[in-house]
């Protein structure tokens, strides 16, 4: 009676893993295409009276269902008809705008922001003076744009922007959840994330800095190619085969880390860097990516103790699931953003 009791659990256990693993999956094959709207007001023409700003508005294709954002000016703003295109996953609409005043001092604002699913990037460029950039977001959705950011205010934005990005870029933790399960806990699976941040730390710079400069379709495709790569050798890993990730973990991923670094500077050039700042906000950048993959690190290991902790013994399958579920989606992206660097 016992043994079938403990079976029962058993396979109750299973079906859940198994459930939550499908959710999981469904949520990384579509989360890439939510990437934060950005609004961007260029000032064109200023002084005599004449306030103009070109207004850039870039928002994912893909949205939460029932959301709607709205860009909210100054009342003396009068723009004119906009034009939209569609640009990757992003539908992209441009217009100008006329205001009495300049924008320096007063409040722009993003309508429905909690409801989208996606922060909203804010730029503003003005023609003489200093880049503006800002996160809004639920519960500020509005901001007053000053004269210059504080250093405070650059950092803790740019730290942020950092975070948001490798926490909702599933590819880059998937890679990083594929070393963990690789390398294992220890000191081992210190020197191989500290190789990985060396790597996109390097090219993350080179390519924001402008010394560096690529296009972003090949690169996000070959970064999903990287991720199966990895999920190859956590299958040869398991079927006892010892594989040259294994024995020097931390140079394989050294390298992978040159090419995802490209992937997060695309994210950042997206952005932009305020151009009094680059530095700061780089680093800035930089230091948030690591908290966010830190904090996924310590996740990932938890979760693990409390599965090894269970009083029972997994089916042996068990252990080839999360390879194949790795490798299955990042054949996926690949064919994915290969088709859309061919189209």
């Amino acid at each position: 009676m016992r043994s079938e009791v403990v079976s029962g659990t058993r396979k109750v256990l299973m079906s859940f893993c198994a459930l939550l693993l499908g959710l999981i999956c469904a949520d990384f094959a579509v989360a890439h295409v939510f990437a934060p709207s950005l609004l961007e007001l260029r000032e064109i023409s200023g002084g005599s009276g004449r306030n103009v700003m070109a207004v850039r508005w870039k928002q994912p294709r893909a949205r939460v269902a029932g959301s709607q954002l709205t860009p909210v000016l100054p009342e003396d703003c009068v723009q004119d008809e906009p034009q939209s295109v569609i640009e990757g996953t992003g539908l992209v609409s441009t217009w100008t705008v006329e205001c009495r005043e300049s924008l320096v001092g007063r409040k722009v604002s993003v309508l429905g922001i909690a409801g989208s699913g996606a922060d909203v990037l804010l730029r503003v460029v003005m023609e003489e003076g200093p880049t503006i950039n800002q996160v809004l977001k639920p519960g500020q959705s509005e901001y007053l744009i000053p004269e210059r950011q504080s250093i405070l205010s650059i950092t803790s934005d740019y730290v942020q922007l950092g975070v948001e990005h490798i926490l909702s870029g599933w590819d880059h933790l998937l890679f990083v959840l594929g070393l963990v399960l690789l390398v294992g806990r220890g000191r081992a699976l210190l020197w191989t994330i500290t190789a990985f941040t060396a790597g996109h730390s390097i090219t993350l710079g080179l390519a924001a800095l402008g010394m560096v400069r690529f296009s972003p379709g090949p690169i996000e495709a070959l970064i999903a190619f990287s991720i199966y790569l990895l999920a190859i050798e956590l299958v040869r890993s398991q079927k006892g085969q010892w594989t040259l990730m294994q024995r020097m973990p931390w140079i394989v991923a050294g390298g992978f880390g040159l090419l995802h670094g490209l992937g997060f500077a695309g994210a950042l050039m997206e952005v932009g860097l305020p151009e009094s700042e680059i530095p700061l906000a780089l680093l800035s950048f930089n230091i948030g990516i690591e908290l966010g993959q830190l904090l996924f690190v310590a996740l990932v290991i938890a979760g693990w103790s409390v599965l090894g902790a269970v009083p029972f013994s997994w089916p042996n399958w068990v252990r080839y699931t999360p390879a194949y579920a790795i490798g299955t989606l990042a054949a996926y992206w690949f064919f994915e953003r290969a088709y859309q660097v061919i189209a």
